[in-house]
């Protein structure tokens, strides 16, 4: 499971409770004199949320009860990802 791989890797190590987000883990991010983090892809985050809400929703529970949670030092970052075509 990809929390274990990642725990053993980089130690402790804070995620999102539901497990079902693990799909949505993109890796860890490092910051020069701060704490490793995991790294969520919000668009995938969204879409996992509106299977069971309509999106709209999906989007404003994750602005409010995820993106705008935060619990320590160890809280998860949300990337945007930006998908170009080439």
């Amino acid at each position: 499971m990809i929390r274990e791989e990642l725990s053993e890797e980089y130690g402790e190590l804070l995620f999102m409770i539901e497990d079902e987000f693990d799909e949505a883990i993109l890796g860890v991010a490092e910051r020069i004199g701060m704490e490793s983090v995991v790294a969520y892809d919000t668009d995938k985050i969204i879409e996992i949320l509106s299977r069971d809400m309509p999106e709209d929703d999906a989007l404003e529970y994750f602005e409010y009860n995820i993106l705008g949670a935060y619990v320590g030092d160890r809280t998860p970052i949300y990337v945007n990802t930006i998908k170009i075509n080439l």
